[in-house]
């Protein structure tokens, strides 16, 4: 796919701009334009500009920025865990998915895991009643584990559940020199 593109590590000044972009893939009104939003079980907040700096000021993570034409149109955060790289806040702008964006982001998270930290495999949390973004990350050779985690009702920080069966499933890819 030939998406004249450029990946780059974000910096604080790209904060508010990934929790925006954050915001409008996941949640609220703005997030229906696209598939991956969860504004039919989840209401509330995804994340903050806190949590975003956070995250950035870590040691062991970086969020990767995925920008065509000076825009950010996707963004995730990576973090190395011992030999596997962890992929989450996966992003991308909701009129920009299903455009193959999503693919090369994916491909540069691996390409980071593999070459510049040496993991041996990327893992991932879904939540597993997202059955569309399972089989997706599935055809993109992640493999579901059987191993859960429950879902933190009652913490506000991953939003206000409007279900009560939610819980998270790991997804691995095994990274192969």
């Amino acid at each position: 796919m030939d998406i004249p593109h450029t990946f780059r590590t974000a910096t604080a000044a790209d904060v508010p701009l990934i929790a925006a972009l954050v915001e409008s893939a996941y949640r609220g009104d703005a997030s229906r334009v696209g598939w991956t939003t969860e504004a039919d079980f989840l209401h509330g907040r995804r994340t903050d500009v806190d949590e975003i700096r956070t995250l950035l000021t870590g040691e062991n993570g970086r969020f990767v920025l995925f920008e065509r034409d000076g825009e950010l149109l996707a963004s995730c955060y990576i973090e190395r865990r011992e030999g596997t790289c962890y992929f989450g806040m996966f992003s991308v702008h909701p009129p920009a998915q299903g455009t193959g964006i999503g693919r090369l982001v994916i491909g540069e998270v691996e390409r980071i895991a593999r070459d510049e930290w040496a993991c041996r495999q990327v893992e991932m949390t879904v939540i597993d009643i997202r059955a569309e973004l399972i089989a997706w990350y599935e055809r993109c050779g992640y493999r579901r584990t059987g191993r859960h985690a429950p879902f933190p009702y009652g913490d506000e920080h991953f939003g206000l559940p409007q279900r009560d069966d939610l819980r998270f499933e790991y997804m691995v890819k095994d990274l192969h020199a």
